[in-house]
């Protein structure tokens, strides 16, 4: 009886353990298999009708006190309470099933006003089914661990603690197995782990770090690439400013979308009338982008499409903020390349991006969407995390949803060779351009092309940004690349900035010094961390236009 008890008590902490513990002290004869399952199903039914007690008669009254009732309207609850009627017995059931959904749905049904009557039968038919059969799960796999052979010299609670590690890990693979959603889920941490794009970087450059440091005792400099781009700090390795640079490119004139600096000394009235009248004197209309002036990695950009939205960016941003015209159509990158002792530069990669979409069938959800689409599983947390508002819409048959619309790979844009693009002209253009802007010979171009005909030509694109020395040659995550051919890309470009903070060198420019490099890194990384507690979690209540990026497509490549 007091096992009973205790196992009971257990499930109000945790279901899932509690009944995996029961089933290894049924394999140790602790106590019998319909007890265990009786105490376990008794606690759990007890602690789901506290949820749907605490919804029902705790949420309702929050609701109506500040500040719950500033964000939720009672129009917003009887819409869900309706949706819920129809489909909450699923919802219900299946979150049995899967582990971490069921407080938020029990809380849900008391809230919204479910009938407990249906309620309570639909709980105990889930419990039924789901406890005794983790208990006999557990007690089957978790006997077999504690009589191991390999295991016979270690204590009984070594033992217990690795049966119920083995039999928590089958469960929870189990679990994700017998939804499509887990399914797929699973198939996109596969496809992440084997695809080598979606790598984190520590681990993609170890490789390249130890080429960096033959570089290094070569020139003799640990730091000597900081001295590839004079006209930027510390040749843009990190924390350079984007206005700045942008305004080094003013002699580009038309070339580079228009934009103005938001300084956070301001008010919050007089940004909001900077905006207005920066948008009213270049004749611009919305959508226009907000991000911040130092930044990397697309963190903190928005595309934003009325004033609610600049004042909502504006009251998180904690720094120097770029107001930039919206420019429509593609997206480009195209990383250009100069050695100080040569009259002429050249385009040494072009990145051409494309912003994935999935289209609607009449029946299927946009998560459903998104989990069925060959590519977009792949980045499947982060879509999901940025259209959280919108998952349970269904798109008519035909109706292309846009999943991303920044040029950003580690935010779900698709990187692919653009060498197709490449013109005689368009080089010429891109090195006119990059030899005003004088002290800069290596780095990235984010190009917006509202015609691909023109931007082949020379004649018609504008630059969002110009990215310095720690820039990639960004074609590299093409699909279709092999990791020895980004690898081989990857070694040539730090061999050239080497090489080009070498000449400069030689002319004067000093590197910056290994101390003071450190200093800037962890300087962009204290203000990052201290963005991200605001910034990107504004983010996804962006939604998307789909008319903004209808023109974005581009001809197949030949």
């Amino acid at each position: 009886m007091t096992l009973f008890f205790w196992l009971a008590a257990a499930t109000l902490i945790s279901e899932d353990l509690a009944c995996i513990a029961a089933g290894v002290l049924v394999a140790q004869g602790q106590i019998s298999f319909l007890p265990a399952t009786l105490a376990c199903f008794a606690g759990i039914s007890l602690g789901d009708l506290l949820l749907y007690a605490a919804g029902r008669f705790l949420g309702r009254p929050a609701l109506k006190r500040a500040p719950l009732k500033w964000f939720v309207q009672e129009s917003d609850l009887e819409r869900s309470s309706a949706w819920f009627s129809r489909q909450g017995s699923k919802v219900l059931f299946a979150s049995r099933f899967l582990p971490g959904s069921r407080l938020p749905s029990y809380v849900a049904a008391g809230l919204l006003g479910s009938r407990f009557k249906t309620f309570a039968i639909i709980i105990v038919a889930a419990g039924a089914a789901w406890t005794p059969l983790l208990v006999a799960l557990s007690a089957t796999l978790g006997g077999e661990v504690v009589r191991s052979a390999m295991l016979q010299g270690q204590h009984l609670v070594v033992r217990l603690g690795l049966a119920a590690l083995l039999v928590y890990g089958v469960a929870r693979f189990a679990v994700r197995l017998s939804s499509f959603e887990g399914r797929r889920m699973l198939v996109s941490r596969w496809r992440r782990t084997v695809g080598w794009e979606f790598w984190s970087s520590w681990l993609l450059y170890v490789p390249v770090a130890f080429y960096l440091a033959y570089l290094a005792l070569k020139h003799r400099s640990l730091t000597l690439f900081t001295a590839a781009n004079p006209a930027m700090p510390a040749g843009g390795v990190i924390g350079e400013s984007k206005s700045a640079i942008l305004q080094g490119l003013s002699q580009a004139g038309r070339f580079v979308a228009r934009f103005v600096t938001l300084e956070p000394a301001a008010a919050l009235p007089q940004r909001l009338l900077a905006v207005q009248a920066f948008m009213k004197d270049n004749r611009l209309s919305f959508p226009v982008v907000l991000k911040p002036d130092v930044g990397q990695r697309g963190l903190g950009v928005a595309i934003v499409r009325s004033q609610e939205q600049v004042k909502d960016y504006l009251e998180h941003s904690s720094g120097r903020t770029i107001l930039q015209e919206y420019v429509p159509g593609a997206e480009f990158g195209v990383f250009y390349v100069r050695y100080p002792d040569q009259p002429k530069g050249r385009i040494f990669s072009i990145t051409e991006k494309r912003f994935p979409s999935v289209a609607g069938d009449g029946h299927s959800s946009l998560r459903q969407l998104i989990l069925r689409d060959k590519r977009a599983v792949c980045a499947a947390r982060t879509y999901l995390e940025r259209h959280a508002n919108r998952l349970w819409e269904v798109p008519k048959a035909g109706e292309m949803i846009p999943l991303v619309e920044l040029g950003t790979h580690c935010r779900g844009a698709l990187f692919l060779d653009g060498g197709w693009v490449w013109t005689e002209t368009l080089e010429k253009a891109i090195d006119e351009i990059s030899r005003h802007y004088k002290g800069f010979y290596f780095g990235r171009y984010d190009i917006r092309v509202p015609s691909l005909a023109d931007f082949q030509q020379g004649r018609a694109f504008k630059i969002v940004e110009l990215n310095g020395v720690t820039s990639e040659a960004t074609h590299i995550y093409d699909p279709a690349n092999s990791l020895l051919q980004a690898y081989r890309v990857l070694l040539t470009q730090w061999q050239m900035a080497f090489e080009i903070g070498h000449q400069n060198r030689q002319h004067g420019c000093r590197p910056v010094p290994l101390r003071e490099l450190i200093r800037l890194v962890l300087a962009f990384q204290q203000q990052a961390h201290t963005s991200s507690s605001s910034q990107p979690a504004l983010l996804p209540r962006l939604s998307p236009d789909p008319a903004t990026t209808a023109g974005s497509r581009l001809p197949t490549r030949s």
